[in-house]
């Protein structure tokens, strides 16, 4: 039986090529779309919009840390690959116990892809997964970028604020840009309005997901941090670390010209 390694370190043994798989993470569902598995995946959570005619006609789990695990067990997957951050630790630890779970931990563009690869490997597309590996790494080949001595405030959620700050993957695509984040604490930190005025940001970015900031959010903020530029920007490009990839540099390199 092969074994292979998650991004845990765990092991995980499968008896012969998956043919019945759930993912429950939705940058992953993209990208074993793009990997050229439509029959091989048999349930996605309801997050897993992209690609839209997949969405459509494939069964969903329920969300991304509210999985309906009965209806998972009974689809009886050969594999489930699920993501450290995303998915709640005691639901995967439950389904662990019945079926291969393979779990993803991803802070940076490298852990991202060593991700594609080993994935590739786990579901027999290495090939595939190759030339997507060489095709994103052709694309980032101008970053990191220069310092660009703008400070960002990147929000992820409100009421409460709730900012994407150091030691997660949107920070690591902050740097490679260029940014500084604007708040040193770890993770993703509550934070009241004097927080924000605080830190006195040059930049603040409002992120599409998972609040989905709109533009009537940029005046609260421009009045909240009159010196700082607002910008909404694509939360997908951010945050999602699978095949969008692919469209991230060009991305990034259209919003700081933008700045």
């Amino acid at each position: 039986m092969p074994v292979f390694h998650d991004q845990l370190h765990r092991a995980i043994s499968l008896s012969a090529v998956p043919e019945k798989i759930i993912s429950v993470v939705p940058s992953q569902t993209e990208l074993l779309f793009y990997l050229g598995l439509d029959a091989e995946i048999i349930g996605i959570t309801k997050f897993c919009i992209h690609p839209a005619n997949k969405f459509k006609t494939t069964t969903k789990v329920g969300g991304t840390k509210q999985l309906n695990t009965e209806l998972i067990k009974s689809l009886k997957p050969d594999l489930i690959i699920a993501n450290k951050e995303e998915n709640d630790r005691g639901q995967i630890e439950e389904l662990s116990k019945l079926f291969p779970v393979w779990i993803s931990d991803i802070n940076n563009l490298a852990q991202a892809l060593d991700m594609i690869h080993n994935v590739g490997l786990l579901v027999d597309r290495q090939t595939e997964a190759e030339v997507l590996f060489k095709a994103i790494t052709a694309g980032f080949k101008s970053f990191p970028l220069p310092q660009l001595n703008l400070r960002v405030a990147y929000l992820i959620w409100r009421k409460p604020y709730i900012v994407a700050a150091t030691n997660t993957y949107i920070d690591s695509m902050l740097q490679l840009c260029g940014f500084t984040n604007a708040f040193e604490a770890e993770r993703y930190p509550e934070l009241g309005s004097d927080d924000l005025i605080r830190v006195k940001p040059d930049v603040v970015f409002l992120s599409s997901e998972p609040y989905p900031f709109k533009q009537k959010h940029i005046i609260e903020f421009q009045e909240l941090l009159p010196q700082a530029k607002v910008l909404l920007v694509d939360g997908e490009m951010f945050s999602w670390y699978g095949s969008r990839l692919l469209q991230v540099p060009e991305y990034l390199e259209g919003l700081i010209a933008e700045l």
